[in-house]
């Protein structure tokens, strides 16, 4: 059996809506988890909110509410949102739940009962917006002349007595683990982490005292921990932690961090440090993707260009956003994207070319063989074209799935649909039909041999659509996953059993764009 899979997100920080970055992270995660259940992995897939921190207790003063109602009504709009998504976690975890304050407080104990806590005053520059500490040579300076983080963020000088984690102490073990093949990608982050850590680390500032929304530090002294500190241990939280059990011996350690590359810092250098002091397992990999820009600029609400993720959903549906995402985009890198790039790219490759694929060979089936499969052998030309699809599907999807690299994988994909189309267009079975109706069979059913198998293979970009295209073959549902893909009987034992396509119903209508949408 492969191993189980833990697959997490970074949790959200809900002082807003979710936009389109938390949608894009998101189905990102939810696409490698399906992947991975369909090669037959156990997979645990946790996303959520992150709740705690002066940024919240602010935002909430400022609307009249109090932390924990802003957090309900915020953290309830993330949650509909995924569902919406049809995202498919197995927890959604909230900061504010009443294990995870038991988890962080465990964890606090196991890092000062190591000796990595002692208590000291911090004077230093800090990011409200980024809930992060900087040294001063890391800051740069705005127009008007104030000092900026080095995410451009406001930062203000803070005195108070604090919690400090021994983060020097771990300055080699980090860097050993930085240079660990695979542990963070992509490369370019992996300099970075490099970079910083080589310049030596300063200890952690982990309390506060100046607000006390967030779990409070154990013992009797009012401090509330650092945001990330508590924001971290979610991902062991899900599992059990500190009471172990059967979930956390099978998922832990985590084998994907899925995060944004401006959090990269707390990821690969803060989290591991926590964990090397508390005696846990490290996470065996951490990917920070890049952003996603709208027509190549950063969203914002002064420019008023800032995306609705679920106004997307309602004028394109779930399936066009997500496959756009993962094919337009590679990944880890900076994107961009538009409603009318969008709509170009599934018009194109979905509906004209996959979906046209599907529902004219579906219909000559139905209308010229009154939907009855029979029992056949492939000519050259055919066997030639199955072998392309098995390769793209078997061999090429999922070689490069397993890397992450998920527009090069649907381009394969993408390939062995074109080379579909092409094949459709050489044998014109609408013309054997009068001059070779047996032959016409054989080309028609070649293309339901290759349509199945390029639906199974895209399922963990377009769930639902790729289930239509199967519910309509006649596939059940236990014939779906990537070992069916292996299985060369399959249509034998559906054309042995009689089995009929019935008239089908087009699964990839074409998108429209209001024409003053349009660039």
């Amino acid at each position: 059996m492969p191993d189980p899979y833990y697959i997490t997100t970074a949790i959200h920080y809900p002082n807003g809506k979710p936009h389109i970055g938390h949608a894009y992270e998101t189905i990102a995660a939810d696409v490698i988890a399906r992947f991975q259940r369909l090669r037959g992995r156990e997979v645990r897939f946790q996303t959520g909110t992150d709740e705690h921190g002066l940024k919240m207790a602010q935002k909430a003063r400022d609307l009249g509410q109090t932390p924990r109602d802003l957090a309900n009504e915020m953290s309830g709009h993330f949650r509909t949102l995924f569902d919406v998504l049809n995202i498919s976690y197995d927890r959604f975890i909230r900061t504010t739940d009443a294990d995870h304050h038991r988890a962080s407080q465990a964890i606090w104990q196991a890092m000062e009962a190591k000796g990595d806590l002692y208590l000291d005053r911090y004077e230093g520059w800090y990011s409200i917006r980024d809930e992060a500490y900087y040294d001063e040579k890391e800051l740069t300076t705005g127009e008007g002349g104030e000092k900026l983080s080095p995410q451009g963020t406001p930062v203000e000088w803070t005195e108070e007595e604090t919690w400090f984690f021994r983060l020097s102490k771990y300055q080699e073990p980090l860097l050993e683990l930085l240079n660990t093949p695979g542990f963070l990608e992509p490369e370019s982050r992996r300099n970075e982490m490099l970079a910083f850590v080589s310049c030596g680390l300063n200890d952690l500032s982990v309390s506060r005292t100046s607000f006390d929304w967030g779990v409070k530090v154990p013992g009797p002294d009012g401090h509330v921990m650092y945001v990330w500190v508590d924001a971290l241990t979610n991902y062991i939280t899900g599992l059990g932690y500190p009471d172990g059990g059967e979930m956390w011996d099978k998922f832990w350690p985590a084998s994907l961090h899925l995060i944004g590359k401006d959090i990269v810092r707390f990821h690969t250098v803060y989290w591991p440090a926590f964990l090397m002091s508390a005696d846990i397992a490290l996470p065996q990999k951490v990917f920070g993707h890049g952003f996603l820009l709208n027509r190549g600029m950063k969203e914002s609400k002064s420019l008023g260009n800032v995306t609705d993720p679920m106004e997307l959903v309602d004028r394109f549906g779930v399936d066009s956003l997500r496959y756009f995402l993962m094919a337009e985009v590679p990944f880890g890198k900076d994107g961009s994207y538009s409603a009318e790039a969008l709509v170009n790219k599934v018009n194109a490759e979905l509906a004209n070319s996959f979906g046209n694929l599907a529902q004219r060979t579906l219909s000559m089936v139905f209308k010229n063989m009154e939907g009855v499969l029979e029992q056949f052998a492939p000519a050259t030309d055919d066997a030639a074209l199955l072998s392309r699809v098995k390769q793209a599907c078997s061999e090429a999807f999922p070689r490069e799935f397993e890397a992450l690299n998920f527009s090069v994988g649907i381009e394969a994909w993408l390939r062995a649909v074109y080379a579909c189309n092409q094949y459709v267009d050489e044998q014109a079975p609408w013309g054997l039909k009068k001059t070779d109706p047996e032959r016409m069979k054989v080309v028609l059913q070649t293309l339901i041999m290759a349509i199945r198998d390029l639906a199974i293979a895209i399922q963990p970009v377009v769930p639902d659509k790729a289930a239509a295209v199967l519910d309509q073959l006649g596939i059940p549902a236990d014939g779906r996953d990537y070992a069916a893909l292996a299985d060369n009987d399959w249509f034998a034992r559906l054309a042995g059993v009689g089995h009929t396509i019935a008239a089908p119903k087009p699964v990839f209508p074409r998108l429209d764009l209001p024409a003053d949408e349009a660039a």
